[in-house]
């Protein structure tokens, strides 16, 4: 099997077709609603794809449920369930109708085992997920927020951040206790992935 490295894991040259038709669909769509910014469409792969590949790689080898917020365009939702191998469950919540009108046909064009929550993210009562992802949605410390609510005691959240990332961490240790690793981008010299766990609010 020819093997491609797409955001550091190997995938297959099958897997790279997919993803290269989640690029066009996506490029397609933002025409009529904003899924990502317009003049970053020519560079998909790398400022999107790649970015978002990338989490798996940081991902916790034996996750069974992962739920990312405010999925917008589906990234970093679609990709991870593209690359999946074992085809594992993720929930995208996302309160725009029309984003989410996309995200049901990416899942029913490319076959994702995916399911779409229209809805605010704080009004959700779902079953609690090994991990939580988020990319370009909120501060850290509201991503904590949601993530103490959506999230397993003992999961993850993974969280692209950019060299300001540093001072989201610092602010964000104000109000919260956790865990966190930080990871280089493969696609941004001075962003990371956060990973971060064992989050718990500071009692004041």
């Amino acid at each position: 099997m020819n093997l491609q490295a797409v955001g550091g894991i190997d995938v297959s040259r099958e897997t790279i077709v997919r993803l290269e038709a989640l690029g066009a669909l996506i490029s397609k769509w933002t025409q009529s609603i904003n899924l990502i910014a317009k003049g970053s469409v020519s560079d998909i792969w790398d400022r999107h794809i790649e970015d978002s590949a990338q989490l798996f790689a940081y991902a916790p080898k034996d996750w069974e449920t992962w739920t990312d917020i405010g999925s917008g365009g589906g990234l970093p939702a679609l990709v991870i369930a593209v690359i999946d191998p074992d085809r594992r469950p993720l929930t995208l919540i996302e309160s725009d109708q029309r984003k989410c009108l996309f995200l049901n046909t990416a899942r029913r064009e490319l076959d994702l085992n995916i399911t779409v929550i229209t809805g605010r993210i704080e009004a959700q009562h779902i079953e609690l997920a090994d991990i939580i992802s988020a990319r370009a949605l909120a501060p850290l410390t509201d991503l904590l927020g949601f993530s103490e609510r959506l999230l397993k005691p003992d999961g993850t959240a993974l969280f692209p951040k950019g060299e300001k990332y540093q001072e989201e961490l610092d602010r964000a240790a104000i109000d919260w206790h956790f865990d966190v690793n930080t990871h280089p981008s493969t696609t941004h010299v001075d962003a990371k992935v956060l990973e971060i766990s064992r989050i718990q609010h500071r009692e004041r």
